[in-house]
């Protein structure tokens, strides 16, 4: 066993801030190791309208027909609420009805998406529910791509388990850089500008969704990211949600630094290699940000490393023993 030290610093209990809470559920999650920072009933489970196109471009995205060419068919004479206004015939592929699901919040998008990927509009939200039982949304249950709620009671989900999708999905590349598009030039329907006012006017929103029906009311979900503190901010019946998510992300990276110890992929630590599966970090208080040293334990010959906190005032905090890929001197 083998001992690397560096400086670093540690929080052990994450505060909340004072603000009168308008949300009637919300979260706020960290990206990186999925914990819970601040919430309010996350476990409410109500219609969540258009947020759960999200998982409707997810399936797209990890599907082998994301590149394929599709004809809009008769099911574009279903569509109602907001649409892309596609017209019967139009070929277009499915990687750019991503693009409209998300940014424009196409309901003829997610409904060609769903027949086309799922073969069927059935099919595609049991893929949909297997999904949502795979990430462990344990309060979710989906009735169809798109969040619509007149006819039935929407997809019912809870801001707990929308953070642990967004989570999910932010680590697909492709859903991320859709996602946090400001604008896309369409090849058939001009420029689609993205709906979402914080990805287009703050400066650390990085993806997110928007929704709304007269019985989920407003629905919100933002990722945004300071340096390397990624949080995660999903609201339900919120009438000021984008003023909302701002101040949580504000809050949060005023105070808050997030301090990694192993990227996902190759680490180089002293004189270490090591290769992990995911990142691991914690969050940490800017007050005491020359308060501790963030110490390695490494075991070569069982692939592992132990990563803990040692603070200034001599408490240890232990991280856990991390298994990776591979681990080896230089």
């Amino acid at each position: 066993m083998i001992l690397l030290s560096v400086f670093s610093v540690f929080i052990s209990n994450v505060k909340t801030d004072n603000q009168t809470i308008f949300a009637r559920s919300y979260v706020v999650m960290e990206q990186n190791s999925g914990k819970l920072l601040e919430s309010k009933d996350c476990n409410l489970q109500r219609s969540v309208a258009s947020v759960s196109k999200i998982m409707t471009a997810i399936i797209a995205l990890e599907s082998d027909k994301l590149f394929n060419a599709v004809v809009v068919d008769d099911e574009i004479d279903t569509i109602v609420g907001s649409s892309l206004y596609l017209e019967k015939g139009t070929e277009i592929n499915v990687v750019e009805l991503v693009y409209g699901l998300l940014l424009r919040s196409g309901n003829d998008a997610a409904v060609i998406i769903a027949k086309n990927v799922g073969g069927t509009i059935d099919n595609f939200v049991t893929m949909m529910n297997q999904k949502a039982y795979d990430i462990g949304m344990k309060n979710t249950v989906f009735s169809n791509p798109s969040g619509l709620d007149m006819f039935d009671d929407g997809n019912l989900s809870t801001s707990y388990d929308l953070a642990l999708l967004m989570r999910y999905c932010m680590t697909n590349e492709m859903f991320r850089e859709i996602s946090g598009t400001k604008q896309f030039k369409s090849t058939i329907k001009g420029t689609w500008a993205n709906k979402h006012k914080l990805i287009q006017n703050y400066e650390y929103a990085i993806g997110g969704k928007t929704g709304y029906t007269k019985k989920a009311r407003r629905t919100l979900i933002t990722s945004a990211k300071k340096d390397e503190f990624e949080l995660i901010v999903v609201t339900l019946d919120c009438g000021a949600d984008f003023n909302f998510h701002k101040q949580k992300f504000e809050h949060y990276f005023s105070l808050y630094t997030y301090i990694p110890f192993l990227h996902k992929g190759e680490n180089r630590v002293s004189n270490y290699l090591i290769d992990s599966n995911d990142e691991y970090g914690v969050v940490v208080d800017n007050l005491k940000i020359n308060g501790g040293v963030k110490v390695y334990k490494i075991n070569i010959s069982k692939k592992e490393v132990m990563m803990y906190l040692k603070l200034y005032n001599d408490e240890v905090v232990n991280l856990g023993v991390i298994k990776v890929n591979s681990l080896k001197e230089m």
